[in-house]
């Protein structure tokens, strides 16, 4: 497993991203039938070749949401109340989720791009990037998005275009946009 070279990635985004939304479109509008478990064989694939500690990007540049229990735990572990924490680290945005104030997260080691709340973070953290969710339907209109920001999501969505373009599984083929 190599060190994720962000300024490559971002490099490779840049490049691939119109095709590889447009893609993630296509799949969403008309799934294979055996999706999640396509998914599910990607997800262990991937984690072969991209180190998340060699990476943190979605640390830097994204926020979790934030739940109600997780506001609890986390409050509970900082040795906090759920009201005091809120008021310290997160805001209410528009669409009613408490999020990060700033980014990088603020329990993010920028020397380590270690969590020091690992054990109790947010479960928006602990199920990143989504790659191996039943019901894998649900979360293609995420990978959009997080192609943007997760090494580990844009090298899944280029395996699944792989096999898009070999696999009859897929049922359809690939389009370049």
């Amino acid at each position: 497993m190599e060190a994720v070279n962000l300024r490559h990635f971002r490099k490779q985004m840049k490049a691939n991203k119109r095709r590889m939304k447009g893609f993630l479109t296509r799949l969403e509008k008309k799934p294979p039938r055996n999706l999640d478990k396509i998914s599910a064989t990607l997800d262990k694939e991937v984690w072969k070749e991209v180190d998340c500690l060699s990476c943190a990007n979605c640390c830097k540049k994204m926020s979790p949401t934030f739940t109600p229990v997780d506001i609890k735990r986390i409050s509970s572990h900082l040795g906090m109340t759920p009201v005091a924490f809120k008021e310290k680290w997160l805001y209410l945005d528009r669409t009613g989720d408490w999020m990060n104030v700033k980014q990088p997260c603020q329990f993010l080691n920028l020397s380590t791009n270690m969590c020091s709340i690992y054990e109790v973070r947010p479960a928006d953290c602990a199920g990143f990037p989504h790659l191996a969710k039943k019901k894998m339907i649900d979360y293609v209109h995420i990978h959009r998005q997080n192609i943007e920001y997760c090494p580990a999501t844009f090298r899944w969505v280029e395996m699944m275009e792989d096999l898009a373009k070999k696999d009859f599984k897929l049922e359809y083929p690939v389009a370049i946009v």
